[in-house]
């Protein structure tokens, strides 16, 4: 897969949660209930079948009711952010732990003996149902923040959002850095994001009140439109880790257009507790910290800083001064 494709289709598991979520609901409605001993119980009988719909219809949600979601949301929030990230992004977790504790009470009632894969099952459920209330709060303004790091000095300085999408690094950065001037640059082209992100994007900056201070450009992450030498900062987050392949060439292109001693803000998704209640066993096909240090020193940076906020991981990488 090319870095294009990558970062276009970096989102594309909210297909895959719709595909699976509708499988598993249709299992829940139709096998599930002709195992005898759930047959035999008519509170059983009966849960399953509404547990199964719930399931069936939510997945179903997921992958067609993006549209409607986001009209409504236009409808009654127009004065709002919108990050892109509608609330059917945030039922993938919840519609897993719904599975997840369905099958549980399946194995136990229907193998009572393999109770310790039901065990495994309901913890699993737990850990998805912490992170649907952690998806919940990724569009909200309030959670529009960076992380305290010495990443400029001075005013008027140059910064670019790399991967910026619908907007929400930018606002962050409008609000942390007032005085500065921001380049914004993105491809516009996400599928999870209603129109690729632009409209959203360029709404956003007029309700956060930054537009004059933000400057819009089309690019891709591997290959930036700029002049070597561009800028006294460089932020991306959650977009270089999902280069696929290109995520160290991505590195070398931040590196390419900061001026000597300029930082990078890097934010991404390593395994862990935070991501794997997100996303659960994806969270091992992750980059670990250890792979994200060694691609930044290939590439020529020196790590200044790391730490985590919100449970993702972030590391500040500065560019030698020669």
């Amino acid at each position: 897969m090319s870095a294009n494709e990558a970062v276009k289709h970096g989102h594309g598991h909210m297909k895959w949660v719709g595909i699976v979520g509708s499988l598993a609901g249709a299992a829940l409605m139709i096998f599930v209930p002709s195992l005898k001993p759930i047959s035999r119980m008519l509170f059983l009988f009966a849960g399953f079948h509404l547990v199964g719909a719930v399931v069936f219809l939510s997945s179903l949600y997921v992958t067609r009711g993006r549209k409607l979601n986001f009209a409504f949301v236009r409808s009654q929030s127009s004065g709002q952010f919108d990050f892109g990230w509608p609330l059917a992004w945030t039922y993938g977790p919840w519609i897993a732990a719904l599975v997840l504790t369905a099958a549980a009470v399946a194995f136990q009632v229907a193998a009572p003996g393999y109770w310790p894969v039901a065990m495994a099952l309901t913890l699993l459920a737990a850990v998805s149902c912490a992170g649907g209330l952690v998806t919940r709060g990724s569009g909200q303004y309030e959670k529009a923040v960076l992380p305290a790091v010495d990443l400029v000095t001075g005013e008027n300085k140059l910064i670019l959002d790399a991967g910026c999408g619908a907007g929400r690094t930018t606002v962050a950065l409008g609000r942390a850095y007032k005085k500065d001037r921001i380049v914004s640059l993105d491809r516009f082209d996400a599928e999870y994001v209603e129109g690729g992100g632009r409209a959203l994007f360029e709404r956003n900056l007029q309700i956060a009140g930054i537009n004059e201070r933000v400057r819009i450009e089309v690019g891709d992450l591997t290959a930036m439109p700029f002049a070597d030498q561009s800028f006294d900062a460089v932020v991306s987050a959650h977009a270089i880790d999902h280069l696929g392949q290109q995520k160290e060439q991505g590195l070398r292109e931040a590196l390419r257009v900061l001026k000597p001693g300029g930082r990078l803000l890097l934010i991404v998704w390593v395994p862990g507790w935070a991501v794997f209640s997100v996303v659960n066993v994806l969270a091992l096909t992750l980059s670990t910290k250890h792979a994200w240090r060694r691609m930044a020193t290939n590439a020529g940076f020196i790590l200044s800083d790391e730490g985590s906020f919100n449970g993702i991981w972030f590391a500040l990488l500065k560019r030698p001064e020669a």
